[in-house]
């Protein structure tokens, strides 16, 4: 097999921000494939990441976006462990690109927990019926909806998203592997998104009922 060489392993440094020694052993893992390395570094950073989740993030710093015409803005707080991170510009790009997830993806939940017990059994039940419909053997409907409840969280759960910026990343994932850059635990807290005339919407809706 070929030497692998310093620039490449430059190269996927700049990319993923692991150690020198990660990519130049990823690399000959991958046989020089850049994309591949990246890949393994990537499975690795969210192994490791896993080992800080436990430590407290009390740190961090809210970010806001608003997009083009001011009708839809949001605001989002992510935490981690010391105020140098929170003020690097790696973690302030995080806390930005988050905010355009939620303003693009319009989350309604942070992860999963989160989603009610009675907006979980409602989903389970139209996935069920709609399965029958379709004429599903009875055998198979509990696997069926399984699967549409994962489609579900991957729409109204932020964590589960895919990230608008790398769609083979889920936000999850794309915390995990920050978490292995800045060698700290970083976690969203909360966030909230405004659009203009959804307060008005939703009382004309009850005022109807």
């Amino acid at each position: 097999m070929p030497e692998v060489s310093a620039a490449l392993v430059k190269q996927l440094r700049e990319k993923t921000g692991a150690g020198m020694m990660d990519c130049k052993r990823a690399l000959d893992e991958a046989k020089g494939d850049l994309g591949e390395a990246e890949v393994i570094l990537r499975k690795k950073g969210i192994a490791a990441a896993t080992k800080r989740l436990a430590r407290a993030a009390r740190q961090g710093a809210i970010g806001s976006y608003v997009h083009t015409g001011s009708q839809l803005g949001v605001l989002v707080e992510v935490n981690c462990e010391t105020d140098f991170v929170a003020r690097t510009d790696g973690f302030q790009e995080l806390v930005r690109d988050i905010a355009m997830q939620i303003a693009a993806s319009d989350p309604k939940y942070l992860r999963r927990e989160d989603v009610p017990a009675e907006v979980l059994d409602k989903e389970k039940e139209i996935a069920r019926d709609r399965a029958r419909a379709e004429g599903k053997p009875e055998k198979v409907l509990d696997k069926i909806v399984e699967g549409r409840l994962a489609k579900f969280y991957e729409e109204a759960c932020l964590v589960d998203q895919p990230f608008i910026k790398d769609n083979t990343l889920t936000i999850d994932q794309l915390i995990r592997t920050m978490i292995t850059k800045m060698q700290e635990n970083i976690s969203i807290a909360r966030f909230v998104r405004f659009k203009v005339g959804e307060i008005a919407a939703a009382q004309s809706e009850e005022a109807a009922e």
